[in-house]
């Protein structure tokens, strides 16, 4: 896979339920393409089971239309033609953000429906961006279109964010300048990714709320960065001839590298010119030891670690806090997986017979059938990833 030099544009996203409701009324839908990272947050009427069912209506309609690049206009007259207005309020029963980031020209646009501003900070301070009033159907849209270059960051929040600690601890709540500054707090402390801003965020909200969440809260964070790329290798090639030219893409990548299998680790050593140590202090009841080797910075057993490294990887559900920090070949590899932006897998498919199930065809290895649900999983949790099988 080719370096990547643009931006990777890291979003996370973060909520507080109202108190008392198991669902979130407010809902995020989030799409990479090869050309477009795509954001959109909704906000339902109210709170519980039908604030959810309105916002995911509305995520859902917007985002179906969104990937099949039906022009915004039109999306926006569909979500507004579709969605009620309330008798009593007078207003629309959900409301919504779309963010649009194009990666050729790292241009953002930004449609805003009945939701507090939107921040974008650039070098760490928040800017006043100019907003369009646009009129569809009678509905007043916020528009507004910029560059987002790398370490902006574009923050999107349903109203229980500015409203934290109304009626609690604060009169008239957190409110929009206050989040603002809060937002440059955390900048001048520094930050590695946008979870560090979202969870600041949503933890200093649920703080005003007290122990009385009075409203559904989500924050949105997206932040232009670098991206993190890692490659796994993992098995020998079919050909034998074909090892040394692995090798050499392996040990030439700009990002993290890490060996899965002790054959591979030994391909590696030998027409890589490295030494392969293992470290037996690293065995347990459970799992194989691990190994080490300059210029990889991991190198762990196969099969068994990669079966246990797919549970790890579904126990947590794409949340990297909550996979144990055990020097494990298991942990330490879902970590390096969740961890990156973007993941190129080789894939070798010269058949280990011990590790074969017999009642498959020759063809289909357990490997390929271990990483084939890796890949699937990894791809759910928004990473990129190639996979090549050699």
């Amino acid at each position: 896979m080719p370096e990547k030099t643009s931006n990777f544009y890291d979003v996370y996203t973060a909520s507080l339920n109202r108190q008392g409701e198991e669902l979130c009324g407010d809902q995020v839908k989030v799409l990479r393409t090869a050309d477009r990272t795509l954001v959109v947050l909704s906000d339902g009427l109210g709170s519980g089971v039908k604030a959810n069912i309105l916002a995911t209506l509305t995520t859902e309609i917007i985002m179906t239309m969104l990937r099949e690049s039906v022009p915004l206009k039109e999306i926006i007259e569909t979500v507004i033609g579709t969605l009620p207005i309330s008798k009593e309020r007078g207003i629309a029963y959900s409301t919504f953000v779309i963010v649009e980031i194009h990666h050729d020209s790292n241009r953002f646009d930004i449609f805003n429906f009945d939701s507090p501003p939107v921040f974008v900070l650039k070098e760490g301070r928040v800017v006043q961006m100019e907003q369009e009033e646009v009129s569809i159907l009678g509905k007043s849209l916020g528009f507004m279109s910029g560059r987002i270059e790398r370490d902006d960051f574009i923050g999107i929040v349903s109203d229980g964010i500015p409203y934290a600690g109304l009626g609690v601890t604060m009169n008239f709540g957190w409110g929009w300048e206050n989040v603002a500054e809060y937002l440059e707090q955390i900048f001048k402390e520094g930050v590695p990714a946008a979870k560090t801003v979202v969870d600041s965020v949503i933890g200093k909200a649920k703080t005003l709320y007290g122990n009385n969440i009075g409203d559904d809260a989500t924050f949105v964070g997206i932040y232009a960065r670098k991206r993190n790329t890692l490659m796994v290798f993992t098995g020998p090639p079919l050909k034998r001839e074909w090892d040394k030219s692995y090798v050499d893409r392996l040990l030439r990548f700009d990002g993290r590298r890490v060996v899965c299998g002790g054959t591979t680790s030994n391909l590696v050593a030998e027409y890589g010119g490295k030494k392969a140590r293992i470290d037996p202090g690293t065995m347990t009841e459970d799992y194989p030891a691990m190994g080490s080797m300059a210029g990889v910075d991991l190198v762990t057993e196969g099969i068994l670690t990669m079966a246990a490294t797919l549970k790890k990887l579904q126990e947590c559900r794409g949340n990297l806090s909550t996979v144990p920090e055990d020097r494990t070949g298991p942990c330490l590899l879902a970590r390096e997986m969740l961890s990156a932006d973007s993941i190129h897998f080789l894939v070798g498919q010269s058949v280990n017979p011990f590790h074969q199930n017999p009642l498959l065809p020759k063809n289909i290895s357990i490997r390929r059938n271990i990483v084939e649900q890796i890949v699937a999983l990894l791809r759910k949790y928004n990473k990129e990833i190639v996979v090549e099988y050699c």
